[in-house]
């Protein structure tokens, strides 16, 4: 887990995806993944990335179970890196961030799009509940504490609903 994680927050989801995957360089690497590179060279001539750097990058997303490291040839020996099912589980975040990054701009200046496959249809991502099929990203929904939470956790988070109802917060 990366030292940048404050004490109280090392229980919360998003610290901890973040310490994994929330740097600059990394999700630039897992949206090429996404895009098929899979070899050291292909991702640095894609990224303009230094060796070192990229390295780094790699070898702490293998590490955390988001990529896997195959040799493809053995002499000199060669690695390829492949998303693993857990790194295939971060499409949809790659997605939803480039969604509110095309979001902002006129269409007309959006360099990359996404597409429906089948048809070339542009798609508009949206995150819904997958069991009622309700958009998440409004006031409907707020975090609270799981059942696996800390005592100073269900604290910050004693309030969230009765907040929510009377309207006092989001």
């Amino acid at each position: 887990m990366s030292s940048r994680i404050r004490l109280q927050d090392r229980e919360c989801p998003l610290s901890s995806t973040l310490g994994l995957v929330g740097e600059w360089w990394t999700l630039l690497i897992l949206h090429d993944a996404f895009d098929g590179y899979r070899r050291f060279d292909e991702f640095q001539e894609n990224l303009g990335i230094s060796s070192s750097l990229l390295t780094g990058r790699l070898k702490r997303l293998v590490d955390g179970g988001v990529l896997d490291r195959r040799q493809y040839q053995s002499n000199p020996p060669r690695h390829e890196y492949v998303l693993t099912p857990l790194g295939q589980s971060l499409r949809p975040v790659i997605v939803a961030l480039a969604a509110w990054g095309n979001s902002r701009l006129d269409p007309s200046e959006r360099s990359m799009i996404l597409v429906d496959a089948a048809t070339g249809d542009e798609a508009e991502p949206v995150l819904v509940d997958a069991r009622t099929g309700r958009r998440v990203d409004g006031p409907d929904f707020v975090f609270t504490a799981g059942p696996a939470a800390s005592e100073p956790f269900r604290r910050r988070y004693a309030d969230t609903l009765s907040r929510h109802r009377t309207g006092r917060g989001s």
